[in-house]
């Protein structure tokens, strides 16, 4: 019954924070639509998004370098002046002259100690790597958001509460006041009872403050325009206790949380790095064709047409080129020294990120656990000060306790109403994790 009054409580919060009479233009935000919008609009999104788009572009450049040929040509033309080498004699004359060359070459690798293949294969973790990389940033945008938000609502929340007490306190002392005149009360208790309105005047000033931050910071984190209001719903659900147990979440985020899967494909691209590095210290077999032909003519002499020239001078070749490391200052011991090394190290990294994981994991389903036992405890607990509050405001409108212990029993309930929204939210969010390395994403929860 508590639970369900709490939860109305928070659907009326709205209305009465916002102002009943805004226009119907101003769109109201859920969690999940701060949270598309601050993956959306994000910089750190842009950033990421383009690191992917360099790893695509590199991957196609290594499948095209380990699977084509390159292919240049050329075209040149000049005039000789003065004493030069006829190049169809190869004897020097003195006559001006115009030559005009043209050539096609093309060339391929046939064995590079697999250094192709390789990179194909770490172009592709790459590319896996910064996709991982914008999951694992959006995840952590929508944690952040999530918390403003969060933040936001309780402190409605609290506003709401203060308003509340306010009200009922003005009523209160103008009833104690009457007393007073009607010599039924002391000043003492009417000057308690206006130092408690005080009070909460105060505490509803400095907590709309908070909150005004609090919307300023789900702003700045959501990128939302600086010239536009932010409203958000502060409808909550409702706390299910969760079926998912620590085994499966620990298996499953160990084989597919974002993290994990950075640090074991970088132990991954390491390995692949240092097999290419041993094989390059073995010969290079690499092969060439290529087709040049020209066209030249003199001053004073007529010459042969364009067409005869280019098929008369033409020539093709074909090579075959072996490349053998003899000596080059040990840099190939060295590179194989330095990528063992980086393997050593992202192997050790990929160990740590698990055992990191599977900590956060057991911790998450910890704190998820005490944080909904937390929730039903303050769920009694408010129950219990709200019946006190009740009796003990009919007491003071009887003047059978002081003002002292109203405030004191005021000032209890107010508390057990603020541990009770604090614990609700810290449950959503600890489960929200949960989920999280379940495998749902945050804004798909």
């Amino acid at each position: 019954m508590q639970k369900q009054m709490i939860i109305g409580i928070l659907v009326a919060i709205a209305p009465s924070v916002f102002g009943a009479g805004q226009a119907d233009s101003v769109r109201t935000m859920t969690l999940k639509d701060c949270m598309e919008y601050a993956v959306a609009n994000s910089t750190k999104i842009k950033v990421q998004q383009s690191n992917v788009d360099d790893a695509q572009i590199n991957r196609r450049e290594a499948i095209l370098t380990a699977l084509t040929p390159t292919v240049s040509a050329s075209v040149g033309a000049d005039y000789s002046f003065g004493r030069s080498i006829d190049p169809e004699s190869n004897t020097y004359f003195n006559t001006m002259s115009f030559g005009n060359n043209y050539s096609l070459s093309a060339g391929i690798d046939l064995f590079n100690g697999f250094s192709a293949v390789n990179n194909v294969r770490v172009s592709k973790t790459a590319l896996a790597i910064t996709q991982s990389e914008q999951k694992q940033t959006e995840a952590e945008i929508c944690l952040a958001v999530m918390q403003a938000y969060y933040n936001v609502v309780y402190y409605n929340r609290l506003c709401q509460l203060f308003e509340e007490q306010i009200e009922t306190a003005k009523q209160s002392l103008a009833r104690m006041r009457r007393q007073e005149e009607l010599g039924q009360k002391s000043r003492a208790d009417v000057v308690q009872l206006e130092a408690e309105l005080a009070d909460r005047e105060y505490d509803l000033a400095n907590t709309r403050q908070i909150c005004d931050e609090q919307m300023m910071t789900l702003s700045d984190l959501m990128l939302f325009p600086m010239d536009e209001q932010l409203t958000v719903d502060t409808v909550m659900p409702e706390p299910v206790a969760g079926t998912l147990t620590v085994d499966d979440v620990v298996g499953f985020a160990l084989s597919n949380n974002p993290s994990v899967k950075i640090a074991g494909m970088n132990a991954e691209r390491a390995r692949l790095e240092l097999s290419t590095a041993r094989w390059q210290r073995l010969p290079r077999l690499s092969a060439s064709t290529g087709w040049s032909s020209g066209y030249y003519s003199y001053e004073g002499v007529p010459a042969e047409s364009f067409s005869n020239q280019i098929r008369n001078h033409g020539g093709e070749y074909v090579g075959l080129s072996l490349s053998i490391p003899i000596y080059n200052r040990l840099h190939g011991q060295s590179n194989v020294a330095h990528k063992k090394n980086s393997y050593v190290r992202a192997t050790a990294e990929l160990e740590q990120k698990n055992r990191e994981t599977e900590s956060a994991v057991r911790k998450a389903f910890s704190e998820c656990d005490a944080a909904m036992t937390a929730y039903l405890q303050s769920q009694k607990k408010t129950e219990i000060q709200q019946e006190a509050y009740q009796l003990n405001m009919k007491k003071m409108e009887q003047g059978l306790i002081s003002g002292l212990e109203y405030q004191t029993a005021v000032n209890n309930y107010l508390k057990a109403q603020s541990d009770n929204m604090n614990s609700l939210f810290r449950y959503l969010i600890k489960q929200s994790v949960v989920k999280y390395y379940s495998g749902i994403e945050y804004v798909n929860q």
